[in-house]
């Protein structure tokens, strides 16, 4: 595993000066203190390329060896090339195949699909990384949006291991009827961007808030559930829970209704905010580089986000064979 974020940070204070809002009102609605904000010359293939590298190093595996790279983001450096095909490059990959999945804040979680199926399919070594600038389209004078995201990179690498470890079961879906509850309307071969468009803030995140709410909180519960009955494992058999990193209620209202005890969830939106296809995997960064999860660990992630996409993933953490 490895992460990146930006040095710049964008506490609830600094927000109180720029929007109608309070850090009270921040942290109780949605549990972040604080997020990282890129610099206007940082791109998504920037932070990208910093967490590849450290997944590489702590992997102990060349960029040579890897034969398929993919990046999960929805804030790529531009419409083409592939924001992999950029990173790729840095990375002197090249042996590696290499293209962009954009399924918002559930990339990561769609990339180690694709990542594990290859593997399954004859490819070696896979590199994920989840990448998003999401600051790029955030509308800083609308507080129901601004206060939520922080831009970062996280980025795994994927290889056969030892049995008994490894991807146990696994999901990813899509509802396509709530695709407009969280967009950005312009940019894209619909509305181009033009003055006009500019004005109107299309360019911007819109969010129906309450009806993302609802649908995240069924969707954790839903997906665990049946990625769960798919393993044949007990919920109270995880050792670390690693939802998508987006509100602590969301978080706490599905651990609930799956009696998740609070001390096998792990949560760093305070810290982080929502960092989109980041999210996942800078929380397994965590995990990791603190010593925090051990061989043997049963690890299940779940993510969500604009689609409406999801996926969910159980594995056993270790045996990784170099």
């Amino acid at each position: 595993m490895g992460k990146a974020v930006p040095e710049r940070v964008l506490t609830n204070k600094d927000l109180e000066a720029l929007v109608d809002t309070s850090d009270e009102w921040i942290t109780t609605r949605t549990g972040i203190k604080q997020r990282y904000i890129a610099d206007p010359d940082t791109a998504a293939s920037d932070l990208g390329y910093l967490a590849a590298v450290q997944a590489l190093a702590n992997a102990q595996v060349r960029a040579d060896d890897i034969d398929l790279l993919i990046v999960a983001t929805t804030t790529p450096d531009m419409p083409f090339p592939a924001t992999a095909c950029i990173i790729q490059e840095r990375l002197n990959a090249k042996n590696a195949a290499a293209f962009d999945v954009a399924a918002a804040c559930s990339g990561f979680m769609y990339g180690i699909e694709i990542g594990r199926a290859m593997l399954a399919a004859g490819y070696q070594k896979v590199l994920v990384v989840g990448v998003d600038v999401i600051s790029r389209l955030i509308d800083y004078e609308d507080r129901s949006t601004c206060v939520l995201f922080g831009d970062g990179a996280g980025a795994a690498v994927l290889g056969s291991v030892e049995p008994g470890f490894g991807f146990i079961a696994s999901e990813i879906g899509a509802d396509g009827s709530g695709a407009m509850l969280l967009h950005v309307p312009a940019g894209g071969s619909r509305i181009p961007a033009q003055a006009k468009s500019l004005e109107a803030k299309q360019h911007y995140v819109k969010m129906c808030g309450r009806e993302v709410y609802k649908f995240a909180v069924q969707i954790i519960c839903d997906s665990t559930e049946r990625v769960l009955r798919k393993a044949g494992v007990a919920v109270d058999t995880i050792r670390w829970f690693v939802p998508h990193q987006a509100n602590v209620r969301i978080i706490e209202a599905a651990a609930q209704r799956l009696q998740i005890a609070a001390d096998r969830i792990y949560v760093n939106v305070d810290r982080y905010g929502n960092t989109s296809a980041a999210s996942v995997p800078i929380a397994l960064a965590e995990l990791a580089q603190a010593g925090l999860v051990e061989d043997g660990d049963l690890v299940l992630m779940v993510g969500f986000g604009a689609g409406l996409t999801w996926g969910s993933a159980l594995l056993r953490w270790g045996g990784f064979e170099r």
